[in-house]
């Protein structure tokens, strides 16, 4: 009886129907639920069209001879001869020279001093003296540029610079020397100054990487014996390496789009040839003297190679590491 019941109970169970799989919301569903979010975020999708994707409409200006008199319809069409003359121009590469060198060298240092800035907030045990030490970092970043090339330069004067003055006294120097006007000091000049002004504010993320790290790993690794080196190493940096790997990438591709407020506020006519960016090249050669195709095509070109330093960089650090933004 007992073997009779477990078989039937088995068929039972055999024939019973397997409950209905539940189909996948659609779209519209989707978004009739969810409309009130949709709406919240209606005005800054908004935003982003207007600001970021609207104006790509005006990269047909860099195959046009574009005048502004003329209506989108009588503009002279050129194709990529604007191109052309901006490969052809060797002031171009020497341009490219300087931002290139510039980039790398704010890529290698200013993303570097930030994670240790961090690491070094992050062991500091005064909680008053580090929150003080964090503030007092981060302020620079709300100040204009304007001043900072102001601060720089006077810091750096030969006429009571406290750069100069230092030197002097230690007797390193025997005379002051002219830092803004030699040319091989500038992009450290530009370099040293960003480090200053932007350390405390990009170190902020990496701290708050920091504190999402489990504590338990800090308390089992003292109890194995790891001094403070041997956490940072083994914990610290392990648990902020997706942060660290998405924050390279987005560096990289921002590597030949530095701006220019840098290099315009600290710059001279005596340091000219290792000021001029790119950003700087299509305001002076091509905005000031209404050129304005010539100056679109040099801002065409940045973009591009951006977004392909941006992908390559994606796809090596998704390759290497396992870590990418797409």
């Amino acid at each position: 009886m007992e073997t009779l019941s477990a078989k039937n109970e088995s068929n039972f169970l055999s024939v019973t129907p397997s409950p209905p799989k539940k189909r996948k919301k659609g779209f519209w569903q989707i978004l009739v639920q969810q409309k009130y979010l949709y709406l919240m975020s209606l005005p800054f999708v908004i935003w982003c069209f207007v600001f970021n994707y609207l104006p790509i409409w005006g990269w047909t200006m860099a195959f046009q001879n574009y005048k502004p008199s003329r209506s989108f319809g009588e503009q002279e069409w050129v194709g990529f001869k604007q191109f052309i003359d901006l490969f052809q121009d060797e002031r171009f590469y020497l341009v490219l020279r300087n931002t290139l060198a510039m980039s790398l060298m704010g890529l290698v240092f200013g993303f570097v001093v930030p994670i240790f800035f961090a690491v070094f907030l992050n062991e500091l045990k005064g909680t008053i003296f580090k929150r003080t030490v964090q503030t007092v970092s981060y302020l620079p970043h709300f100040v204009s540029w304007v001043v900072v090339g102001g601060i720089i330069t006077k810091m750096l004067s030969v006429d009571g610079g406290i750069v100069n003055e230092l030197l002097l006294t230690i007797g390193i120097i025997n005379e002051p020397i002219q830092f803004m006007a030699q040319g091989k000091w500038f992009w450290g000049i530009v370099t040293g100054a960003d480090i200053w002004k932007e350390t405390g504010w990009n170190a902020i993320i990496y701290l708050a990487a920091i504190t999402g790290i489990d504590k338990e790993l800090y308390e089992a690794a003292r109890v194995d014996g790891a001094g403070r080196l041997r956490q940072i190493w083994n914990i610290t940096l392990p648990g902020i390496r997706t942060t660290i790997s998405v924050l390279l990438i987005m560096s990289i591709g921002h590597l030949i789009g530095i701006g220019f407020e840098k290099q315009f506020q600290l710059q001279n006519s005596l340091v000219l040839d290792y000021s001029e960016v790119l950003d700087l090249y299509a305001l002076n050669y091509g905005i000031k003297i209404s050129r304005f195709s010539y100056g679109t095509a040099i801002s065409m070109f940045t973009s591009v190679v951006s977004v392909i330093l941006l992908l390559t960089a994606n796809g090596i650090m998704k390759k290497t590491t396992k870590e990418s933004i797409m």
